[in-house]
């Protein structure tokens, strides 16, 4: 059900729209701290994102009748409020449509909404298509972070919570040791360069303005609610099209996986604990090859994977990326001496992931085929990728907020 006054016209698309969510089960962290009387109204930036709107949820849920969270997004590509569609009714949940790069979007966000707190996860993440249209990446990253800062100066908050990679560190040798907060930034992708850029302004302007700022850095976050063109969700939709898994290179490349409700508590631990002026890594302890990623999704879909020959039957190497870490490695022990602690073991989250996705990923985002295809080479390829964005999608987005009340709607 939807709230608010719904034209007769309207009410068919609102329902197909409504249908791929309602059923779904509501995912969320699980940590409760004491609020906080300086949080009052929370502006999560990105918020109809993935790990983003494990927040919002997170938030909006376990603190209800304390702060209340504003969802700004622009809805892009991998964005959709089927992500948050379910705090609808929520007296304490906001959705504001507007851009980061755009300075009248976000100061009057922080105004209308009276915002002490930022949590910014707006972001272009996806690495491969980094490598073919990386001024995008530097306007949304770069840009849109400076942007936010300049507003905030401005407006004034508590807290600014922002949201970081463990790529910035850049690759860590297998033989190498954990890599602490004051390790040097060594990017190698035009992503995570972007986003070791973003973390020079906030510390600029945390010394210069005293913007009141906290960093932090994850290792990979999987889970529900990831568009499909992240490995797990992107192999997990491959299978069930009984489709090849495009593997890039040899398959010995890894990476640390944390399950989004671990994140969620993570964030909500920095929020309520984290101290103004730190960085914080969020570290798993689950490390996992591309192969054995590939042999364990095998088997979650009932597919014989006991020997080698038997997952690369299912496998089709592609392309490498012009430079792919092998291994990222950070000491998430200084956020856990806050009491965060990671509780969802790899196999487990894994199950739940591919589970839901068996359920909801394909018609969460729409029609996402293009999306698994292997990383494409072609720049401009890339570039279409990362504008595209499906005329009846944004209908439904736009139908859909159309009946949240207090969704507000820019430009």
């Amino acid at each position: 059900m939807f709230a608010g006054n719904v034209l007769a016209d309207d009410a068919p698309a609102l329902k197909d729209h409504a249908s791929i969510w309602e059923d779904a089960p509501f995912l969320q962290g699980s940590t409760r701290f004491e609020p906080q009387s300086e949080i009052n109204n929370i502006m999560i930036t990105g918020g109809a994102g993935f790990i983003a709107s494990w927040v919002v949820r997170h938030l909006t849920k376990t603190y209800h009748g304390h702060y209340n969270i504003i969802s700004f997004d622009k809805l892009d590509y991998c964005a959709t409020l089927n992500n948050t569609a379910q705090l609808d009714k929520e007296p304490n949940f906001t959705f504001y449509k507007g851009d980061i790069t755009r300075h009248e979007d976000v100061m009057d966000c922080l105004r209308k909404h009276d915002i002490d707190t930022v949590m910014h996860f707006a972001a272009q993440t996806h690495v491969d298509l980094s490598f073919g249209n990386s001024n995008d990446f530097t306007n949304t990253n770069v840009v849109g972070t400076h942007v936010l800062l300049e507003c905030v100066k401005s407006h004034g908050v508590q807290k600014f919570i922002h949201v970081s990679t463990d790529e910035v560190y850049g690759e860590v040798k297998d033989d190498g040791k954990d890599l602490l907060e004051d390790a040097l930034l060594l990017p190698t992708n035009p992503y995570a360069a972007s986003k070791a850029a973003a973390e020079m302004y906030v510390e600029a302007y945390r010394k210069s303005f005293q913007i009141p700022a906290i960093v932090v850095r994850s290792n990979n976050v999987y889970g529900p609610h990831q568009f499909p063109e992240k490995v797990i969700p992107k192999f997990s939709m491959l299978l069930q099209r009984n489709q090849q898994l495009s593997l890039h290179g040899d398959g010995t490349h890894t990476r640390r996986y944390l399950y989004a409700g671990d994140a969620a508590d993570a964030f909500d631990t920095i929020l309520h604990k984290g101290r103004v002026g730190h960085i914080y890594n969020v570290g798993s302890s689950d490390e996992i090859s591309n192969f054995t990623l590939c042999s364990m999704l095998l088997g979650e879909f009932g597919i014989s994977n006991e020997t080698k020959d038997e997952v690369y039957k299912h496998v089709v190497h592609c392309e490498d990326r012009p430079f792919n870490d092998h291994r990222y490695a950070v000491d998430g022990s200084k956020l856990k001496q806050l009491g965060w602690q990671q509780k969802t073991p790899f196999k487990e989250g894994l199950r739940i992931t591919v589970d839901w996705y068996r359920k909801y990923g394909g018609t969460w985002w729409g029609d996402i085929s293009d999306r698994l295809t292997p990383f494409p080479t072609n720049g401009k390829r890339e570039f279409d990728e990362v504008n595209a964005s499906p005329d009846v999608k944004r209908r439904k987005e736009n139908e859909h907020m159309d009946s949240v009340p207090g969704a507000v709607k820019v430009g």
